[in-house]
């Protein structure tokens, strides 16, 4: 699949994707003028996902206890991680033995299931285990 043109300005070539429904844009100003009218992701059919492989002593085996669906909002197109940056925190070994730690794993998943996200993570901000995982993955994402 090649290069895609903007679908707002149907000019140049598109960098992004709206987290909402996906249409290709190139720039921040697009992205603006595509908000002003509401999307919502469309219907597709369940696909395989492309997954990093985690070697069998690592992978979870706890499931959530419960599901709180969000919706994704993203305000700032530039906040958003490039492939690469995930990349680089999924093959962190540095993050992997982190996260080894139950009472981090407890944190996260605290934000996680939580309905206010945003409180939950400005608590776990105030815990040093969390607060040394986050730097690490700054660190990792902007060596």
């Amino acid at each position: 699949m090649g290069p895609r043109l903007c679908q707002v300005c149907n000019e140049a070539q598109s960098k992004y994707k709206c987290p909402s429904c996906r249409a290709p844009y190139c720039s921040v100003p697009c992205f603006k003028k595509h908000k002003e009218t509401p999307c919502v992701l469309p219907e597709e059919k369940p696909k395989s996902t492309s997954v990093l492989p985690v070697p069998s002593e690592e992978k979870p085996t706890a499931a959530p206890e419960s599901v709180v669906e969000r919706p994704i909002t993203v305000t700032e197109p530039s906040a958003v991680l490039e492939r690469q940056q995930l990349e680089a925190i999924a093959s962190s070994s540095e993050l992997r033995d982190a996260l080894k730690d139950e009472s981090l794993q407890k944190l996260i998943e605290n934000i996680d299931c939580s309905p206010d996200a945003e409180n939950e993570l400005d608590k776990a901000m105030d815990v040093e285990v969390f607060r040394i995982f986050t730097d690490k993955i700054l660190s990792t994402i902007n060596p």
